[in-house]
């Protein structure tokens, strides 16, 4: 990785080293930044990766078009850390994206909560800056609701969306319903100047956000500045919606009308860029921030694929996301990558991409994905999957090794609260929290992907790998510094609006995830 960070320390640099990819005359600034980050999307919702209906022209186009990568990863099984990840380059146990309030936690950022992301992190927009780039968020942004959280805080120029997720409707006297900014300014909420039925599925809420990134990026070419831009939309999470043109068309029902609706806006985002001369000098990159919720399946919920469980495990079906990078001209059409890729590489490579080199005051976790990209290399890297502040598991090549299993509670299982529907697999998929540290399970992802199988304990395999996971943990944990938590402590006052008296405090811990109507926490 030395070797590769120093060969790409310039944007100039780069443009010397791969000058045929790179087209050195036409490009005197450095390459615009797309990054559309689907929201509970799961593996199997893409056609190209199988999804029966095929419902997905433009996205398995852009696939076709571009570079697949079927082993990439988020950072947690999560929205909020997720994110907290994608946009600090680190694993949310080193940027405070966690909990320490129990063992193997997940937590996220709903209204009530206190911490968000810290002002000691670099986020990507802010690092852009450096190289001339106006940045802008699209959507949904969930690393904080307080004033000292906001996106224009911590280097974006422009945002439109909300602090969180679209649920609701609140009464506005316990809990008021989500806002809704226009940069600094609240412009509304959900369910009231930004309707969502939750009876038909009907908002508007794709094209406002679709109409928004394709402002952006002709206002940017008119100023011949690079841009960055991150689009962030949740139609796919639960309560799903689409506008009116879209719904009823899918054969998966609302869900697979949200995704439709979403694959028609990539679609657009792509012509537009190519209507305005960009797409050779415009890198976009398609993924979602964790699988899907396959609680809420399959009427709120998409598909995994072959992949074990869903959003909220470390099971791949919690954590292996779709993800294609499209760059004409430059990634040629048609490649699949069997790189283990992760959400925190789109921070690396977005600065190497700028010339930029990555803080060298932290430890980095995600990697420089262009001599993947353009030169087809691969490298060897470690995934790690953390629920909480717990090492759960680790990939290493196609082997994945649990130290720990769970998926939630019995009493939560037995009030039909399931993250595995249809998936039990014995000893694997655990409503105690089992722990395997001194002999992990292992599974061989590319002979079982759906981790029903793992090695004998006697095999010389399971030795193997077993050898070199213990030497990649131990040295991980050994140098792991670990951030202050943020998601620990929720108070009522700290919301956007709250009652007078509504002070106390109290652990921030998610609850069970369910259906919206079943749900007392905003998810």
């Amino acid at each position: 990785m030395a070797a590769v960070a120093e060969a790409t320390t310039g944007w100039w640099l780069l443009l010397v080293l791969s000058a045929a990819e790179l087209a050195v005359a036409h490009h005197p600034q450095p390459p615009n930044i797309v990054l559309l980050l689907m929201d509970d999307m799961g593996w199997g919702d893409l056609g190209v990766n199988g999804e029966p209906s095929r419902e997905t022209p433009n996205l398995d186009r852009m696939a076709a078009e571009g570079m697949l990568f079927p082993n990439f990863y988020s950072a947690n099984p999560l929205c909020s850390p997720s994110r907290a990840a994608l946009l600090t380059g680190r694993l949310p146990i080193r940027n405070g994206f966690y909990t320490s309030s129990a063992h193997a936690r997940n937590a996220y950022t709903p209204q009530e909560i206190v911490g968000g992301i810290p002002d000691s992190e670099h986020l990507l927009p802010e690092l852009l800056k450096e190289a001339g780039y106006t940045s802008k968020i699209v959507g949904k942004w969930h690393l904080g609701h307080r004033p000292q959280f906001h996106p224009l805080r911590h280097g974006f120029d422009e945002w439109f969306g909300s602090p969180n997720c679209h649920f609701g409707p609140y009464d506005n006297r316990a809990k008021p319903n989500i806002p809704v900014y226009r940069d600094w300014e609240m412009v509304g909420r959900f369910y009231e100047e930004f309707p969502i039925n939750l009876k038909t599925g009907e908002a508007n809420l794709t094209q406002l956000y679709l109409q928004e990134a394709l402002d952006f990026i002709e206002r940017q070419h008119t100023r011949q500045r690079p841009f960055f831009l991150y689009w962030a939309i949740d139609a796919t999470h639960a309560p799903v919606y689409a506008s009116r043109p879209f719904l009823g068309t899918s054969q998966r029902g609302r869900y697979g009308d949200a995704i439709r609706e979403i694959d028609d806006s990539v679609g657009k985002i792509l012509s537009h860029l190519r209507g305005l001369g960009l797409e050779k000098n415009t890198l976009v990159f398609f993924t979602s921030d964790n699988g899907a919720a396959l609680i809420s399946a399959p009427e709120q919920g998409g598909s995994n694929g072959p992949f074990l469980c869903g959003k909220q495990t470390t099971f791949e079906g919690g954590m292996r996301e779709p993800a294609i990078a499209w760059w004409p001209g430059h990634i040629a059409a048609g490649q699949v990558s069997h790189q283990l890729g992760s959400i925190m590489d789109l921070f690396t490579t977005s600065l190497s991409l700028a010339g930029l080199k990555p803080p060298s005051d932290r430890v980095i976790d995600g990697l420089d994905l262009l001599p993947t990209m353009l030169q087809g290399q691969i490298m060897d890297r470690p995934i790690f999957y953390y629920r909480g502040n717990t090492l759960m598991a680790v990939t290493l090549g196609q082997h994945k090794a649990h130290f720990w299993t769970w998926t939630n509670s019995w009493e939560e299982f037995r009030q039909g609260i399931n993250f595995c529907p249809g998936q039990n697999v014995s000893g694997v998929t655990t409503h105690t929290q089992e722990e395997h540290t001194e002999l992990p399970l292992i599974f061989h992802l590319g002979r079982d992907p759906g981790e029903r199988f793992p090695l004998s304990f006697a095999s010389a395999e399971y030795q193997d790998v077993l050898d070199r996971t213990t030497q990649v943990v131990r040295q991980h944990q050994e140098a792991l510094v670990p951030g202050q938590p943020q998601l620990n402590v929720c108070n009522q006052a700290v919301m956007n609006w709250a009652p007078p008296g509504c002070e106390k405090l109290g652990k921030c811990l998610t609850p069970p995830e369910s259906v919206p109507e079943k749900c007392s926490w905003p998810h």
